[in-house]
């Protein structure tokens, strides 16, 4: 078995930004440890696991290099990064990269992409397709979706006994299926014919036309619109549907709610990551992970949901809820952090309170999702949560309200409703 993550490269994350300025989005530190963490933990599990690939088009990183080697070491196995030329699609890379998946006769190998988050039931996908399939056969992974939001996904039509794909549309604009897909795929080496196929129709395409100027690639191919659309009907792909939490981990507001959602798995996979109230600590309510080198106050009340870094400082009577500190951030006395990312070196002065709002699901509909919702409606900003970006200084006794500020901002006032540039 051999495991594939797609992390994408810079330009993409635009709506993960000011984050993803200072660190490449797949090493956003969600629920205490980076994003692609959570995926590389799930497939170390797997018995008979070889090695795991990271694609994306990033420039060798310095944060990147040092992430893959501490992961090699914490997981034993081998770990690599494979840098695409350019942005390829998430079936072009995979088709450039072929001969490094299938090095080592990988009888199967997942695929996964970086920005969801999820309790990834990998172990139960191999035993469904060693149930249902056979070397030709593939499997997607499916959750439920409610009717309105099913229209921003991929959408699976499935026979219902035998959970084979019948029928596959990106984003359709009408409803087509509540099942949708979770951009976690178990291929075989057969799928590589399959992207060759839509790779040699793309390249007779362009021979005819010539008036393409050269900017379009042949080698750019989409596994969900180009692949599954033509493997639909064929008997050769499934969807395993799980019931496990799944999400998307689109802007910065989301991976508040992943974040949530990984806090809450901890209490089974990983207990010794949440914090416990002890005599003479800060005060823990719900789901909170501390890094060890952070130092909070006793009086300072955190949770739920709260994750804090590395190096952060909580002074005394501070109140954090729902919210991310990065690494090196400083939280005075008395300070209240609600709904909100505090980037990296960020300082919140005394009595301050800088607050956003979230953009939770539905609670009362089992099959929400996290809605990605555009920065602007109707020429104002959304409201959503308050992103302060690395380095930025709040003053003592200010209010931030549903406010964006970039990087290495020192505020003089109160905002609310703004991004401040």
């Amino acid at each position: 078995l051999k495991a594939v993550i797609l992390i994408g490269g810079p330009q993409k994350g635009t709506r993960f930004r000011p984050l993803s300025f200072e660190v490449p989005k797949p090493l956003f530190p969600v629920a205490g440890v980076p994003m692609v963490q959570h995926h590389i933990e799930a497939c170390a599990k797997l018995p008979g696991m070889k090695e795991i690939l990271l694609m994306g088009f990033y420039q060798p990183h310095e944060a990147l290099s040092r992430f893959l080697v501490s992961a090699q070491q914490e997981f034993k196995i081998p770990i690599r990064y494979l840098q695409e030329y350019a942005a390829l699609g998430t079936g072009g890379g995979i088709y450039h990269f072929r001969d490094q998946i299938l090095s080592g006769g990988a009888e199967a190998f997942f695929v996964l992409n970086a920005d969801v988050c999820s309790e990834f039931p990998l172990q139960e996908m191999l035993e469904f397709w060693q149930q249902h399939g056979d070397m030709h056969s593939f499997v997607i992974l499916g959750t439920t979706a409610n009717r309105t939001q099913a229209l921003n996904y991929g959408c699976i039509v499935a026979n219902m006994d035998t959970q084979e794909v019948q029928h596959y549309v990106e984003k359709p604009s009408t409803f087509v299926s509540e099942i949708i897909n979770c951009g976690i795929y178990l291929f075989t080496p057969a799928i590589f014919q399959h992207i060759g196929e839509v790779f040699q129709r793309n390249q007779q395409e362009l021979a005819l036309e010539e008036s393409s100027n050269g900017w379009q690639r042949a080698e750019v191919i989409r596994l969900e619109q180009d692949v599954f659309t033509a493997l639909a009907g064929s008997g050769k792909l499934y969807v395993y549907k799980t019931d496990g939490f799944w999400s998307q981990i689109k802007s910065a507001g989301s991976a508040i709610y992943a974040s949530r959602l990984y806090l809450n798995q901890y209490s089974k996979s990983h207990p010794e990551r949440l914090a416990q109230n002890k005599l003479g600590g800060p005060v823990i309510r719900g789901n909170v992970y501390i890094h060890p080198t952070a130092s909070i106050d006793s009086t300072a009340v955190l949770g739920p949901n709260v994750s804090i870094g590395e190096g952060v400082t909580v002074g005394a009577g501070v109140r954090v809820r729902e919210s991310i500190v990065l690494h090196g951030a400083s939280l005075h006395d008395h300070t209240c952090v609600l709904n909100t990312i505090v980037g990296w070196d960020s300082t919140i002065g005394r009595w301050a309170r800088v607050e956003g709002t979230p953009s939770d699901p539905n609670p009362n509909d089992p099959y929400a999702k996290i809605d990605s919702e555009t920065l602007f409606r109707d020429g104002r900003l959304t409201p959503s949560i308050t992103i302060l970006g690395c380095s930025v200084t709040i003053p003592a006794e200010v209010v931030i309200l549903n406010s964006i500020v970039l990087p290495h901002k020192e505020l003089s006032r109160s905002y609310k409703n703004q991004i401040i540039l």
